[in-house]
């Protein structure tokens, strides 16, 4: 078995797992599994953040294109799927002229970047497609491109994974990636109902605990763990004080398992706290924005008020 050191994945895992605190990076669930069971997430009754985005972007997508002349540059964060960008990719001005004639995906996916690509050449004939590979929780530089106003988009409610600090950072960076004079599409989820919440993270078909749970799967694929995964409880709380809501594993008894190499006891009832989703009323987002030198210009939200789309300059 390879050192921690020289597996990418133990790595990434042993210092959560090692902490007083068990912990996991929400970066795991994104193995070929983990991207088919939030594929099928996304197409649960419970869960209303894809539907109600996709829907309000549909409303509002010319309003966005709005924002940017014709000859544009949209610049996509976490790229994995065209579907959100295509409908910004359409919208046209005049006699039928496209807003943006270049787009730069960026994600850590080289394959998936690729075949973005492909669909959207075949479905855009005259746009530039630039995949870009990258880790956008990094200084990035933007790929050559005609020079041209630049579009950033960031949808999806992604924002909400990360931590505050971290989300600063992030709209920091985009900041200085993006230029001066460039704007933000950003995303993000503004329901703070558990009632609605929490089954949209522990769905009556455990597609979520299934999801959750492949992070023990990939670790014993991977990193050369011991986990029992179905003798993990997955379970979904809200986060009053944080507003956020969060996924754990809990291990009902005391066990102690091996990963590349090392022992990892547990108590009985102790969690792995594998996600948080943040949830952002208006006034905070406003201020995390600004602390990263965004102030909004335009917002939108659907009927409901469970999600929202702001433009940032």
């Amino acid at each position: 078995m390879n050192a921690p050191h020289d597996n990418p994945v133990a790595a990434a895992a042993l210092p959560g797992l090692l902490a007083a605190r068990k912990t996991l990076p929400p970066l795991l669930f994104y193995d070929e599994e983990g991207c088919r069971l939030f594929y099928e997430i996304t197409r649960l009754p419970e869960y209303y953040l894809t539907r109600t985005e996709l829907a309000l972007l549909e409303r509002i997508a010319p309003d966005l294109a709005a924002a940017a002349p014709a000859g544009s540059t949209l610049v996509e964060y976490g790229a994995s799927d065209e579907t959100k960008a295509a409908m910004l990719l359409r919208q046209t001005i005049g006699f039928g002229e496209p807003v943006f004639t270049a787009y730069i995906p960026i994600d850590i996916a080289t394959p998936s970047l690729l075949a973005l690509r492909g669909r959207l050449e075949a479905r855009f004939p005259g746009l530039t497609v630039l995949p870009h590979t990258a880790d956008f929780m990094r200084p990035v530089t933007l790929p050559a491109r005609a020079e041209g106003p630049v579009l950033g988009f960031f949808p999806g409610s992604t924002i909400g994974n990360l931590e505050p600090g971290e989300a600063t950072d992030f709209l920091r960076r985009a900041r200085a990636t993006l230029g001066p004079e460039a704007r933000l599409i950003l995303g993000f989820d503004c329901c703070q109902d558990p009632a609605r919440l929490i089954p949209a993270y522990d769905d009556a078909a455990g597609v979520t605990a299934a999801f959750n749970r492949n992070l023990l799967v990939r670790l014993n694929r991977e990193a050369g763990a011991t986990f029992d995964p179905d003798g993990f409880v997955h379970r979904a709380l809200w986060n009053a004080a944080e507003g956020r809501i969060e996924m754990h594993l809990i291990s009902p008894d005391a066990r102690a398992v091996q990963v590349a190499g090392r022992a990892i006891r547990f108590a009985a009832g102790e969690t792995i706290h594998t996600e948080n989703s943040y949830k952002y009323r208006p006034d905070r987002m406003r201020g995390l924005a600004a602390a990263a030198g965004w102030t909004p210009e335009r917002t939108w939200t659907d009927p409901d008020g469970l999600f929202a789309i702001w433009l940032l300059r």
